[in-house]
Order: structure tokens, then sequence, then C-alpha cells
């Protein structure tokens, strides 16, 4: 990628009339969220790193006075405080190879939109997510998030191993990465209920910690069996192997 910007584009038309658009700039390669936020003395007490800090972040508060994912939502959660799940809205998310529509709950949208910002705002934690947003997919179901974080790690693996590091092919790892996403969604909400919103962004913020939860089963539980015959070209030779 060249040192250039990638915008993302969500655009929400809701049944009022009322629309919202909201640019995502990403400055590639590293895709780190390049945002304009507001002076940072006017921004909100719960923005604040030390409120309700994630009992594993790694950022000190004397260094670092706000969170930066809580920073960089401000916008989205002030326009959504007032909102609740079943709303419904015309959804469109463009890209620069394509664009996405759906007509569905503000929840669907949001949740999306949340979870760009979250892996792109330089959260050490949630950086480790970073990589699937060179490949966004909006809307996306629980297969193809699987499917797509698992392979984004093992890729992670590949470079790693380049790099003269121990792989991780097991995918141990990404068992603790979730864990501890589980608990930065969990701590993000108790940001949220301190400005008691209406639920579109708790549920949308819910519903990314489901997809943590559900990947994590996926690899304990080896629920993968069941698209392991997509791969058995490569298994050629392996007499032992059944489909």
């Amino acid at each position: 990628m060249a040192n250039d910007t990638i915008v993302i584009e969500y655009k929400f038309k809701l049944n009022s009339g009322v629309q919202k658009r909201f640019p995502i700039r990403l400055k590639s390669p590293g895709l780190e969220l390049d945002q304009d936020l507001r002076p940072l003395g006017s921004l909100p007490d719960w923005s604040l790193l030390g409120s309700n800090q994630c009992p594993h972040c790694p950022l000190d508060p004397r260094r670092y006075r706000y969170c930066p994912i809580a920073a960089n939502l401000i916008n989205v959660i002030d326009f959504f405080k007032d909102f609740i799940s079943c709303d419904k809205a015309e959804i469109s998310i463009c890209t620069e190879s394509r664009e996405f529509r759906k007509y569905a709950s503000v929840q669907d949208g949001l949740s999306s939109m949340i979870g760009l910002h979250m892996v792109t705002s330089g959260c050490p934690v949630m950086d480790k997510l970073r990589p699937m947003a060179y490949t966004h997919l909006p809307f996306a179901s629980v297969e193809e998030t699987i499917y797509r974080s698992m392979s984004m790690y093992l890729l992670a693996q590949y470079f790693l191993k380049k790099q003269g590091g121990t792989p991780d092919w097991e995918m141990n790892g990404l068992l603790q990465i979730y864990d501890d996403i589980n608990k930065v969604n969990q701590s993000f909400r108790k940001r949220l209920l301190s400005i008691n919103p209406k639920d579109a962004s708790l549920n949308a913020l819910y519903h990314l910690d489901c997809f943590t939860h559900i990947t994590t089963m996926s690899i304990e539980d080896d629920l993968l069996q069941e698209i392991e015959c997509l791969f058995h070209a490569y298994f050629e030779g392996i007499s032992e192997y059944v489909i």
C-alpha cells in the first residue's frame, strides 16, 4: 500500500429523513485512524483514560489523558445516544473498491462502524485485530468473521516466523487476544453506561462481544471441522485423511 489515506464512509438514512455521514480516514500503510478530534480540554469525562479504564490497559493515565477509542468515538456516540436498537435506516458503506447497502436496524451499521474505530484508534489491545481493517467487511456473518479472524492470525504467524519469532500454529494466542478484547468491550460498555444512552450503542457493542465469544468457542471446541473438507486439495498424499 502506498503512503496515502483510505476513506471508508458510513451513511445512515433514517426513517425520519435525517441523513448522517461518517467518513473514516485511515492512513496507509499502517491503517491508523486519521480523525480531527475536539480540543482535548473539551472532551467529555467519560472519555478520560482513568474513567472505567480496562483492567489490562497498558497505557498510563499520567501520560495519556484520554482513552484512544473513546476519544475517536465521541461524535458517533453523541449522534446515536437517543436511538434504540430497532430503529431502522438505509445504511450504506462506501470503500475504495465497492459499496455495501442494507436496510437494517441502526445497531447493525453502528456495530460495524464501532468495530472499525476500535481496531484503528491506537488501543494497544485492539491493535491485534487491525489487520482485519485491511479487508473491512461490513455486516459480516459469524462464519465470515471467524474465517477472517483465524486467517488473519495465521498470516500473522507467517510474518512472525519471517521475523525470526516462534509461530503459534495452534492459535492459542488468538484465544488470549479475544479474552483481552472481551475485557475491552466490557469496560467500554461501562463507559457508555455512565452517560446513560439509549440502547443502540450498547447493543452494538454487545453484538461485537457475541462475535468474540463465538470465535473463542470455535477454536476451543474445534467447530471448524465442517469446513475442513473445503481444503481437501491440500491433503494429497495423506492416506489417513477422510472427507
